[in-house]
């Protein structure tokens, strides 16, 4: 028996003038997105188990020393210390703030 006798014969009801059988048609329908939908799960199960378990969906990165700039890390210390500074004006009343709805 030839492989490709079942998949022959399945499809030379497509033909014109052939002998239809619309329960075949979806049964075979069903069964084939049957299949479909239990790998995804399957697939999806075991990608969702991998994550909640720590793991890495592909290949892992590879890990490489982490490398700081000290005038940036400075830059945006003064930054902040400059928001700061700003914010302790208007608390300690050095700025006055108007409220243009009143």
């Amino acid at each position: 028996m030839n492989i490709l006798t079942p998949i022959k014969a399945f499809f030379s009801h497509l033909r014109d003038g052939a002998h239809q059988d619309p329960a075949r048609d979806w049964l075979a329908l069903i069964t084939l997105s049957s299949i479909a939908l239990a790998g995804l799960i399957v697939w999806n199960a075991r990608t969702f188990d991998t994550v909640a378990n720590g793991g890495v969906i592909g290949a892992p990165m590879p890990r490489t020393a982490s490398i700081f700039d000290q005038a940036a890390l400075n830059t945006v210390h003064t930054i902040f210390a400059n928001r700061a500074a700003e914010e302790a004006k208007y608390r300690t009343g050095t700025y006055r703030f108007t409220d243009p709805s009143q």
